[in-house]
């Protein structure tokens, strides 16, 4: 071998020992990268199943197999973030296993709606988010022109971020959850009406907030019921099969008053 053809040789063997190692550091999380979008979901790690929990979390998630989870560690903190799908392909429901707006709900369609509310307001903040629902203990975030291979680690970033910070969900001057503006109905149909809102209450808010949405009563009228969609529910493929030959069904089998179940 000449000289020439050696230090050929080792030029490419420095090379691919610099590849490798290279390669060996990102999977370490060592590359600045790397590190930067560790920092920013605070140090997290995707889990597949609950034996990758570690174990001082104190306890196991187990995971559906529509469910994704995110374990995060930050300043003393831990969290877990699930992320389930939907039946609606342009929403996203995040469980950050604590409370989001207990006893209520909040479904606020743009920024300027979101006021009150900094958690909304972050979210919003995030290009390509048109949409934020708040729930009992979960937050469902709706996407227009754009990826959620992008937009999943600003949203668990952001729902992290906030929950560390210890900003409350809903600021002091926020309205009453559930505010959807007045209802409509003639006096006379109250008992009627009440009977509607405690089947929607019992029976539909309960397995459509499994979903990452809500349905709440908006009004009566000739036998028709208006209820308001929110969340994954606005918005749905399949929301008008749900409300045809589910709620529809379910009202006009308990209520004969019932003729027709129509959103607003």
């Amino acid at each position: 071998m000449t000289l020439q053809t050696y230090k050929l040789a080792n030029f490419f063997n420095k090379i691919d020992l610099a590849f490798w190692i290279l390669i060996s550091h990102w999977f370490l999380g060592l590359t600045k990268p790397f590190k930067a979008f560790a920092r920013r979901i605070g140090n997290g790690l995707q889990l597949s199943s609950p034996a990758d929990v570690p174990a001082d979390t104190g306890r196991f998630h187990t995971l559906k197999p529509f469910q994704t989870g995110l374990y995060i560690r930050a300043e003393g903190s831990t969290m877990f973030i699930q992320t389930e799908a939907t039946p609606n392909p342009a929403t996203l429901k995040f469980i950050p296993g604590k409370p989001v707006l207990p006893g209520g709900t909040r479904d606020y369609r743009n920024r300027g709606e979101a006021g009150e509310s900094p958690l909304a307001t972050k979210l919003f903040e995030i290009k390509g988010v048109s949409g934020v629902f708040l729930g009992h203990d979960f937050v469902t975030v709706t996407r227009s022109n754009a990826e959620w291979q992008q937009l999943k680690p600003a949203i668990l970033g952001s729902i992290m971020d906030h929950y560390m910070s210890g900003a409350p969900v809903m600021t002091d001057d926020s309205g009453p959850a559930d505010a959807d503006g007045s209802e409509f109905f003639d006096e006379a149909h109250a008992d009627t009406v009440k009977t509607i809102k405690d089947l929607l209450e019992s029976r539909v808010r309960p397995a459509v907030a499994q979903d990452g949405g809500d349905i709440t009563f908006k009004g009566f009228k000739e036998g028709v019921v208006y209820l308001n969609m929110k969340g994954s529910c606005a918005g749905c493929p399949s929301s008008t099969a749900t409300l045809k030959h589910g709620i529809e069904n379910l009202l006009r089998h308990f209520v004969p008053e019932v003729s027709e179940v129509r959103p607003v």
